[in-house]
């Protein structure tokens, strides 16, 4: 079985379909059903079993002998949420549990780190030094649960035969229709191009950035996929791994991408970046690609205009 947990959120449930487009079987879905907002995501996916996140932990110790890989995608990825308790409960001790479960029966897994461990970015992106985690200074709770799990699995004796914590930098794409606030700022520009016209984005507080121009490394979910399921099949050269393109770009390039899928003239306008996240904002981030390219994964990533086009044209404009 490979098992996949926040399975019918928004990765989760594109890695699922992944899989089962190259052919694999004997899916395992893990997570909160309770939300009939995301029960659509996992439309066409034939599933062996869904668990409820609740009762995991027990549901490894049953299967253990069976589970082939897991996928540990599951956590609270509100970056507005300020309360550290939630992501204590949902983002720390619960991979704790995981792991240390697949350190004892031998399961390989693969989790969900974050970009956001990186903070306002002034000690770089590099994942090639492991003391780095212990240094850095995330700018909001969610960002510092991701952080801490980090830090506890590097400092862990009893490891996986094979594990690889992997930091997503921006992601976008299909099936993120239920995050609300938190979808990709191309989910939000192609709903309001296609209702008014024109498009939102946050103005620069800062002088060294000119508006629109704050930056960061989009990364296609395709692209995620991808790279999971190579380090599945490759299962050696444990550790944590950046995953975005290795290359910044404007909120300017992305509207304009995003007016360009959607064939319409660009009508931007600046509003104030709200004052719950100002102070959290990240003006930069961009992934050195250097480490997971040096164990082997050499597929380009997709530009940020090729990953915008094929998410408007082929997935947005046809729900």
């Amino acid at each position: 079985m490979i098992v996949v947990t926040g399975a019918a959120g928004f990765i989760g449930s594109m890695l699922l379909a992944e899989l089962q487009r190259r052919g694999y079987g004997d899916l395992v879905a893990v997570d909160d059903f309770s939300h009939p907002e995301k029960e659509s995501n996992l439309e066409g996916v034939k599933l062996a079993q869904r668990v409820e996140r609740s009762v995991f932990p027990a549901w490894i110790d049953a299967n253990e002998n069976q589970i082939q890989f897991i996928f540990h995608l599951g956590a609270r990825t509100d970056t507005t949420e300020f309360n550290k308790a939630i992501f204590d409960e949902l983002n720390v001790r619960s991979s704790q549990q995981i792991w240390e479960r697949c350190a004892k029966y031998a399961i390989p897994l693969v989790y969900a780190s974050s970009g956001a461990t990186y903070g306002d970015g002034d000690l770089g992106y590099g994942d090639t030094d492991d003391t780095l985690p212990y240094k850095l200074k995330p700018l909001n709770p969610y960002g510092e649960s991701k952080n801490e799990f980090d830090k506890w699995a590097l400092k862990q004796d009893a490891k996986p035969f094979f594990w690889a914590g992997l930091k997503f930098f921006n992601v976008y794409g299909p099936n993120e229709n239920h995050k609300g606030r938190m979808a990709s700022v191309i989910f939000h520009a192609y709903k309001q191009i296609s209702a008014s016209g024109g498009m939102k984005l946050f103005r620069s507080h800062r002088p060294d950035y000119t508006d629109g121009g704050q930056l960061r490394d989009f990364v296609y979910v395709k692209d995620l996929c991808d790279v999971c399921i190579f380090l599945m099949e490759h299962r050696k050269s444990s550790g944590i791994y950046n995953l975005g393109t290795g290359k910044a770009r404007t909120f300017l390039d992305l509207a304009r991408a995003t007016f360009n899928a959607m064939d319409k003239p660009v009508k931007i306008e600046f509003i104030d970046t709200p004052m719950d996240i100002r102070d959290k904002y990240q003006y930069f981030t961009e992934a050195p690609m250097e480490k997971l390219r040096a164990i082997g994964y050499l597929k380009p990533f997709h530009t940020l205009e090729e990953g915008v086009d094929d998410y408007v044209r082929n997935y947005l404009a046809r729900s």
